[in-house]
């Protein structure tokens, strides 16, 4: 188990820094590097946050942690007293300030508890204009990841996202979807493999979309419309993510753990777009659908 430990931490460290580079290098951003202990056991974390005009708010977290279990996470997982883990993981999510760029999630994950371990993570977007083409390709290339592992992967874990990311008192999807797993407990090594190429995936998935559309030209309405539904992802993140509630029940670095939330949102009191505009248009997309197999 240590040997695979340390595989798992060497390949998720590698992530991070693949992604951030790229980033950089795309955007001309540079990112606020901060390294952290964790304080309620074992380990720690490195927090990379990039702020400015292309990504107004986004960051790329690693984490490899060891330490107890709270007894409400214990029983919530049928642990008995066995309360010790290790958890290590990559977590993205990255806020771009062109509204016609979307927000995108990224994660990957290893959890240890005794002789267990499993494996879970994932990739999601969340447009808040319609570019049909941009979410039939995002998906596209994710069945190809997929694929490349095992064909009933793609379906399986796309419906998995779809069912995850509802706002269930809002009855609609916080975005188009993507895929989701967790809890995979097969074989480790080619586990490992599927989990850590969904982590580089990220750059091919998302980064075409975002050159395509960061200096796309916008106006205040559309500025407007994106902070409105900004609070739809905080709406979903502080209510029923559950990286978020494991992050604070377990003592993690509360600023690592809220750095998913945007800078700027807003809520508008009963709010409605207007018929056959634009941003009517997105609420049409919010509903599991088969973007894979669609026509551009």
């Amino acid at each position: 188990m240590a040997e695979l430990r340390q595989r798992v931490t060497d390949a998720f460290k590698s992530v991070q820094v693949e992604i951030c580079d790229a980033l950089a290098g795309i955007t001309g951003q540079s990112f606020l590097e901060e390294t952290w202990d964790y304080d309620t056991g074992s380990g720690g974390g490195i927090t990379r946050v990039f702020a400015g005009e292309v990504i107004e708010k986004g960051g790329v977290n690693y984490s490899g942690v060891e330490g107890e279990l709270s007894e409400k996470i214990a029983e919530r997982m049928e642990l008995g007293h066995d309360r010790q883990f290790f958890a290590a993981g990559v977590s993205l999510v990255l806020h771009p300030k062109n509204p016609f760029v979307p927000t995108v999630h990224m994660n990957i994950r290893y959890l240890e508890r005794g002789d267990k371990a499993w494996f879970g993570g994932g990739i999601d977007l969340t447009p808040y204009y319609p570019f049909t083409e941009d979410i039939i390709r995002f998906h596209r290339s994710l069945k190809e990841v997929c694929d490349r592992h095992d064909r009933a992967y793609y379906p399986r874990f796309k419906r998995w996202c779809d069912e995850y990311f509802f706002i269930k008192h809002r009855d609609e999807a916080r975005g188009v979807g993507g895929i989701f797993f967790d809890y995979l407990t097969e074989d480790p090594e080619t586990t490992l493999a599927f989990t850590v190429d969904v982590g580089r995936s990220f750059l091919p998935v998302y980064l075409p979309i975002l050159e395509k559309r960061m200096d796309s030209p916008y106006t205040d309405g559309n500025r407007e419309f994106q902070l409105y539904r900004r609070g739809r992802y905080v709406e979903f993140n502080l209510i029923y993510d559950r990286g978020t509630l494991f992050g604070l029940e377990t003592g993690g670095r509360i600023e690592s753990i809220l750095m998913s939330l945007p800078p700027l949102t807003a809520w508008t009191y009963n709010w409605q777009p207007e018929a056959g505009s634009r941003e009517a248009e997105i609420y049409a997309m919010l509903k599991p659908r088969d973007w894979a197999g669609r026509t551009p």
